[in-house]
């Protein structure tokens, strides 16, 4: 019989909450962490708003060696994972290190620290040959994305398996179920799991901006991000990590670790068709769903919340709508829908790992987070997506969903251990 595998830690750093009871906080309240680009100058680009992290490394326990070895995301991967590993109880030091693993997700890597170093090397593009001599000594950890799991590993002690997920926007939840299938397969005990982006940069600014992903509502900030609303114009971009602890359910029960939330089933697929682009019916979402519930034993009446993708484009959006009607019939409109990037932006690769972590609170204390600044309704988009404020809702299996470019169609099922059966 395989292992089944549980939540026992969680650390969270993401625009507006820094910490899981912050972040609980910003999303039970409603209120939105989205604003005008501080990090740089973006008058010159089509969308000028994000959800940035007021994030001073210093203040959570990085030394200046770490800070200037550090990109900002590996810099948020860190101090989430510690979180996660107190907040867990383990005690890492007394654990062999050769079975304690990690397993992070990212869709742009060290992009700050590239765009940094790349102005630097080329003078600002004046340059058609960069300069080496201009550029960090730690460049080379930057071009290399594995180095979030590096990092994550020395500051955990973990010597087991280590990797790193990127599969653009689903990365977040493909991270956290590469982590459960090495604890299923026994390769490890213990995994400490997630993702981290820090995106906000002129690069991926411009990258979007080439496309009209991203919003055009420069002119209310705290509310351009809105998914599902007929009004709405483009994702918002944000940035952060989710880190989490993840045990076998026996050995965790035995040694009297808080179960979060046992992950009980997942799936992904892929479109194989625009890598924009989605297609319409949402087939490709609604089988990764159906697929995510069938591990999980349950039923598609046995869901109490959905944590949506829901980015805020219409394509995503109507996509979304379509493969929720198609994978869990009837029960797409009974059950409550909503998207947190209304209020903390979409920080890419890393937001899958963000929503898991709203996904596991919302079943903590039984409240389901809103979708923020929904108040112009899109007959698309028709199903029960919680506008503006939080509901209190019994809430025991949650499927939380995301979408990427390429065709990425991720679904993860999280549900008490009580909740189903092995």
């Amino acid at each position: 019989m395989a292992r089944r595998v549980v939540i026992t830690g969680i650390g969270v750093l993401a625009p507006g909450g820094i910490g899981v009871r912050e972040f609980w906080e910003l999303l039970s309240s409603g209120r939105t962490a989205t604003r005008e680009i501080t990090h740089f100058d973006a008058a010159p680009f089509r969308s000028r708003v994000a959800a940035e992290a007021d994030f001073l490394p210093e203040l959570h326990g990085l030394t200046d060696e770490e800070i200037r070895r550090m990109d900002r995301a590996a810099q948020f991967g860190v101090v989430a994972a510690r979180e996660a590993v107190t907040d867990s109880g383990l005690d890492l030091a007394g654990l062999d290190p050769y079975r304690t693993g990690v397993s992070m997700g990212t869709g742009v890597g060290a992009v700050s620290s590239l765009d940094k170093a790349y102005r630097a090397a080329a003078e600002y593009g004046r340059l058609a040959a960069v300069d080496h001599t201009r550029a960090p000594g730690d460049l080379y950890d930057h071009f290399v994305p594995g180095s979030f799991a590096t990092e994550v590993a020395w500051a955990v002690g973990a010597e087991g398996p280590s990797t790193v997920v990127s599969t653009g926007c689903t990365s977040g939840i493909d991270s956290v179920a590469h982590a459960v299938d090495l604890i299923r397969e026994g390769s490890a005990d213990v995994m400490v799991t997630g993702a981290t982006d820090a995106p906000i940069t002129p690069l991926t600014l411009a990258s979007f901006d080439a496309i009209k992903a991203t919003t055009s509502l420069n002119d209310d900030p705290a509310r351009a991000s809105r998914p599902f609303d007929a009004t709405r114009r483009g994702f918002v971009l944000g940035e952060g990590a989710a880190v989490f602890v993840l045990e076998e359910l026996e050995s965790a029960r035995r040694r009297g670790a808080t179960l979060y939330a046992e992950i009980a089933g997942y799936a992904s697929r892929s479109s194989a068709f625009h890598m924009t682009g989605l297609r319409p019916d949402g087939r490709e979402l609604a089988e990764a769903i159906t697929v995510a519930l069938d591990e999980a034993h349950l039923n598609p009446s046995d869901l109490d919340y959905v944590n949506a993708h829901g980015s805020g484009t219409r394509q995503n959006d109507a996509h979304e709508t379509a493969a929720y009607k198609l994978a869990l019939g009837p029960y797409a409109h009974r059950t409550p829908v909503s998207s947190v990037k209304s209020m903390i932006g979409h920080s890419l690769g890393s937001v899958g790992s963000i929503e898991i972590a709203a996904s596991v609170l919302a079943m903590r204390h039984h409240v389901v987070p809103p979708t923020a600044n929904l108040r112009t309704r899109d007959p698309q988009c028709d199903l029960d997506y919680v506008p503006i404020a939080a509901r209190d809702h019994r809430t025991d299996a949650v499927l939380t969903v995301g979408s990427g470019f390429g065709g990425f169609q991720s679904a993860m099922v999280l549900a008490r251990p009580d909740r189903r059966t092995a």
